[in-house]
């Protein structure tokens, strides 16, 4: 760790805790309140497949609302790393500062414009070819929002804790119903029907390869899309266009990369991982693939999903390549014609 460790995480926190005053809520309710259960119990260290007490869960979101309304107009603070004040979204700046501390700090905007810090231990570091991969364990700060991957530039960040996290929600939901599917066939892949505990914990590890071909897949669908695309991203006004947008860029990166990669490896049970994942917008467009993993990857034959990922190549660099020539107004109306478009 470095000196001045408690004062860096209390910056970095206090710029989590500033975001999340001005966007936490701009959700569903019951996304918001299980992303702030989980957030409490963060914060609390509790374990997972624990519920937390409600009374006391109520009780802390109650006070972190008073504090979001004292907070939310307030400036980002700098954060004090070697002697410096470095500006909080220079996340290459500051993990350049942080170099040999043991530490890993992420920063950027995400969905619907949403500022997301963290900081966090680094587990492990290596190249990916020209990226740099980061791969952080224990978190000291971070927002409701753990989102368990994000590539900045060429640096892909993996956060395992926020990973964790996601496949226990995901988990706990099949409980409730256990219904058949891909989300069943990768948690009994992975004993979770014997071993819940031990199950997640594998899962974690093992997944976060799936979630790293994923960023690299970015990468290189932002190539093909050109420097305009983020520009583009930035400049909706409201939330459908950057949603359809997104879902074109997401199944464009994962036939680029992530489903020809994990075929290629034989992976089936990240890829029954992946499908689990393969929802709303994205699935709407891409009826051919979900069809051909129903009918043939659960018995290991991948030869009709690298079909369809293969025409997904083609057909989703097309697609965002025409939405670069298109007003929101227009995204808006596609999004609402999926079936015209789907693949």
């Amino acid at each position: 760790m470095i000196a001045g460790m408690a004062a860096l995480v209390g910056a970095v926190q206090t710029n989590c805790d500033i975001a999340d005053a001005r966007h936490a809520r701009d959700v569903s309710l019951c996304t918001y309140l299980l992303g702030m259960r989980e957030f409490y119990r963060w914060e609390h260290q509790l374990p997972h497949g624990v519920a937390p007490p409600r009374e006391d869960v109520g009780r802390w979101i109650a006070a972190r609302e008073q504090r979001w309304e004292r907070i939310a107009e307030d400036d980002f603070v700098a954060l004090p790393v070697a002697g410096q004040a470095l500006d909080p979204f220079d996340a290459d700046g500051v993990n350049a500062a942080l170099a040999g501390s043991g530490l890993v700090y992420g920063a950027g905007i995400g969905r619907f414009r949403k500022p997301h810090f963290f900081l966090g231990e680094l587990a492990r570091e290596e190249r990916r070819g020209d990226a740099r991969l980061l791969v952080c364990g224990c978190e000291y700060a971070r927002d409701v929002a753990a989102i368990p991957a994000a590539s900045q530039g060429a640096t892909l960040i993996v956060r395992r804790e926020a990973l964790r996290q996601w496949l226990w929600e995901k988990a706990e939901g099949w409980n409730q119903k256990q219904q058949d599917g891909a989300l069943k066939s990768a948690l009994l892949a992975y004993g979770y029907d014997v071993d819940p505990q031990g199950a997640i914990e594998r899962m974690t590890e093992s997944e976060i390869a799936t979630l790293v071909l994923h960023e690299e897949g970015e990468i290189a669908a932002g190539r093909l899309l050109g420097a305009d695309w983020q520009a583009k991203i930035a400049g909706f006004g409201g939330k459908r266009a950057e949603i359809f947008a997104r879902a074109i860029k997401d199944n464009l990166a994962d036939c680029l990369v992530t489903l020809p990669e994990l075929a290629c490896r034989e992976s089936n049970d990240s890829l029954h991982f992946w499908f689990s994942t393969f929802d709303g917008l994205r699935r709407e467009m891409f009826p051919q693939l979900q069809a051909a993993y129903a009918a043939k990857v659960g018995a290991g034959d991948t030869v009709a999903m690298l079909a369809a990922v293969a025409s997904g190549q083609a057909h989703f660099s097309a697609l965002g390549k025409r939405l670069l020539a298109m007003d929101e107004s227009a995204i808006e109306a596609l999004s609402h014609e999926v079936g015209s478009i789907a693949l």
